[in-house]
């Protein structure tokens, strides 16, 4: 047996528990909705919420890590292959216009909370950019270019818990909101596009609203979504000018942590949404892609559900609670009615 052949399979044997775990959380989410109706997302998260118990077990630890990012990145980059760019245009410049504004705001609304609650500016800016752009991606992105001290450090491992939180909330309320509010289904859309913070559970609301055949929240929602992601580099760059340097994000050792501006998976989105656009890309291509899209989420959110510790939200303390969970309403409530305007 070579070394790359022997390698290849301790990484799988690694990984397998893990995998196996979430297999049957995502089979047991599908029979639940096969039976009584609902969506397999949801259900696939209440279960993964009642085994998280399990996530301190080591062994399953590489197969969780795995579905929840490895796995979810490649559901959301094959949603790809079912939009194209005559949609991103048909939703007008009104909801670009929305999108931009919320998050500016909700970066602004943090800086205002830091100084109200007597918190350094750079915990605002990690907040608000957190919330207003694309969740833990954005809060490491940003304290990469702020000053490496150690309160920031912590601040971000914290920030970094307490969205992923939050956003996993917000997937389950705000398409009960939507539907109390009367949205239609790209109302809807716009609405989770906006106002929810990582992508991964964007996509997870935008199919709970969505059917057989009616995928219009959904795809409205990643659409609006990606206008918030790539608005990170511009914001990056600005924080950057700011402070006057630019510095790798690191860990509680002090190691580097590269972030990437713009994550892999959403550049491979793009690509696939060109090739869509361009019709390159048959029909039955596009089915299966959506088909294995969902069936891949479905597996990343019960991983997502398993690794959530509900009570990790006490450790933030108050104050950066409350940063946290103001700049979660202040952003869905402009979303919501800018949502119901257009």
């Amino acid at each position: 047996m070579t070394p790359s052949v022997r390698s290849l399979g301790l990484w799988w044997r690694a990984r397998w528990p893990g995998l196996c775990l979430c297999g049957v959380v995502a089979m047991a989410a599908t029979l639940v909705a096969t039976q009584y109706g609902g969506p397999r997302l949801l259900y696939a998260l209440l279960i993964g919420l009642a085994l998280n118990f399990l996530a301190a077990d080591g062994r399953l630890r590489p197969g969780l890590d795995l579905c929840s990012r490895t796995l979810l990145r490649a559901g959301v980059a094959l949603l790809g292959l079912r939009i194209t760019a005559q949609q991103v245009v048909a939703l007008g410049w009104q909801t670009a216009v929305l999108a931009m504004v919320a998050l500016a705001s909700t970066i602004g609304v943090g800086c205002w909370l830091a100084r109200r609650l007597r918190r350094p500016l750079e915990e605002g800016l990690i907040a608000g950019a957190a919330v207003g752009i694309c969740g833990a991606s954005a809060a490491l992105a940003v304290a990469s270019v702020l000053p490496p001290t150690r309160d920031n450090e912590r601040f971000t491992l914290l920030t970094v818990v307490g969205v992923t939180l939050l956003s996993t909330l917000a997937m389950v309320l705000f398409p009960v909101l939507a539907r109390l509010a009367g949205l239609g289904p790209v109302q809807s859309g716009v609405f989770l596009g906006a106002a929810i913070h990582d992508v991964a559970q964007v996509v997870a609301a935008g199919h709970l609203l969505s059917g057989a055949g009616a995928t219009a929240a959904a795809d409205t929602a990643v659409i609006v979504k990606l206008f918030r992601v790539v608005a990170l580099v511009p914001v990056v760059l600005l924080v950057a000018m700011v402070w006057s340097r630019r510095a790798s994000a690191t860990d509680t050792d002090g190691a580097p942590n590269e972030v990437p501006l713009v994550p892999g998976f959403l550049l491979v989105f793009v690509v696939f949404v060109l090739a869509n656009t361009s019709g390159w890309v048959p029909a039955t291509w596009a089915s299966m892609a959506g088909d294995a899209s969902r069936h891949l989420l479905v597996v990343a959110i019960a991983a997502v559900g398993v690794k959530t510790q509900p009570l990790d939200l006490l450790t933030l303390g108050w104050a950066p609670a409350a940063m946290l969970v103001l700049d979660t309403a202040w952003i869905a409530g402009v979303a919501l009615g800018g949502a119901w305007w257009l």
